[in-house]
């Protein structure tokens, strides 16, 4: 099976809640332009410090240009107080205010990622705990996750402005984001995002909380096809192996029993997140590529755990976002108790050891591309506790 994740394609191709546009009156301008030769006159200064004087308080960008022009002049004896004056607390203070607006500038608006990250060397310098500026180099990150350049460092900046708003934090403004809940639903799903491709059981806790925060994310059917992955090469992964390790080729006991169920309730999980995503892929025409993908990884673990039938599978797509998205699964330590039912239908969920068993993949990441390789595995027989991957195809595109 070759399965691959397109998971910086996905991210980049999602619209952020609001248009990025004049965020704040200190957006950074075109450079003020030096001085004509002969401009710098003791008149025109003394003309363009008392237009300052008259105009800083109501327009801070011209007053600011002002102050530019009379500090690119030659210095002249008896104007030190003055200079200081425009440059440390007027100049130096309107720079240092503008670089976080440029930061969110340069990543939602003109989506030019290293410029961002070579600008925060600066703000975080002075202001560590820039939540805003946190939160745009993690989206940055994200979106940018095939060039592994920042990767772990945008990592890092989501994982501390997540810290910092949930201790009570916040921006002056969530611009670009509705509120707090979505702002925090991107950064758990910048996380998730970064560390899928490595680390994937590590990475479904934070695409779990961005699903079930109250902001966009919580209605985008990539963030479900993404939980659907976590799981598949996360938990599923380690309990099959250890499922072949143990029991592979013996006969069925009590002990391999539970091994194979806490498999499939991982497999349930897989099935639900998948169904969720098919569901809110609906009609749109850039979802289609995805969802015919997710629906068919769907179809292949609902028949294996449905006795090879799809029947009910249609119902749990139409009904799936009416109902809680569920946790991650509870290590099961006994076996539960059959459902007591007189005559088994098409959609029972197996319980006992099936004629094709999940496999174990064995996954290799290399930036935000996984493939998985499938070993082949020996055929069932009535004696023996054995297992067959169902042939899945997880290739999914850009929603």
């Amino acid at each position: 099976m070759k399965k691959t994740i397109r998971v910086m394609a996905i991210y980049a191709s999602l619209a952020l809640p609001l248009a990025f546009a004049n965020t704040t009156e200190l957006k950074a301008q075109t450079p003020t332009p030096a001085p004509a030769q002969g401009d710098c006159t003791p008149e025109n200064k003394s003309a363009w410090y008392t237009e300052f004087r008259s105009t800083f308080k109501t327009d801070q960008n011209k007053a600011y240009d002002l102050a530019k022009k009379y500090l690119a002049c030659p210095a002249e004896p008896g104007e030190e107080s003055i200079r200081n004056y425009l440059q440390n607390t007027f100049v130096a203070v309107i720079d240092k205010a503008r670089r976080a607006p440029k930061v969110t500038e340069l990543v939602y608006d003109k989506r030019d990622y290293p410029k961002a990250f070579e600008l925060r060397r600066q703000i975080l310098a002075e202001d560590p705990n820039n939540v805003k500026v946190l939160m745009d180099l993690a989206y940055a990150g994200a979106a940018n996750s095939k060039v592994d350049t920042y990767s772990a460092e945008s990592l890092g900046y989501a994982k501390k402005a997540i810290q910092l708003i949930e201790s009570g934090t916040a921006p002056d403004a969530w611009v670009p984001y509705a509120n707090k809940e979505d702002a925090l639903g991107y950064l758990n799903n910048a996380v998730g995002v970064l560390t899928l491709p490595k680390a994937p059981a590590e990475a479904l806790p934070y695409l779990l909380k961005a699903a079930q925060l109250e902001g966009k994310l919580k209605k985008q059917p990539f963030v479900y096809g993404l939980i659907g992955d976590a799981y598949q090469t996360g938990p599923y992964d380690k309990l099959f192996s250890e499922y072949q390790t143990k029991y592979a080729g013996k006969d069925e006991t009590p002990e391999s029993k539970l091994a194979l169920e806490n498999v499939n309730q991982v497999i349930d999980r897989m099935i639900d997140a998948y169904a969720r995503a098919v569901s809110l892929s609906g009609s749109d025409a850039a979802n289609q590529a995805s969802k015919k993908a997710w629906m068919e990884t769907l179809t292949t673990w609902y028949k294996y755990r449905h006795n090879q039938s799809d029947a009910g599978l249609t119902d749990l797509i139409a009904q799936v976002m009416s109902k809680p998205l569920p946790p991650e699964p509870t290590p099961l330590t006994t076996l539960p108790t059959p459902a007591t039912s007189s005559t088994p239908t098409p959609s029972s969920t197996s319980t006992t050891t099936p004629t094709a068993a999940p496999a174990m993949n064995k996954t290799t990441t290399t930036n935000a591309t996984t493939t998985a390789t499938t070993t082949a595995k020996p055929a069932a027989t009535n004696t023996e506790t054995t297992a067959v991957k169902p042939k899945v195809r997880n290739n999914h595109g850009r929603p």
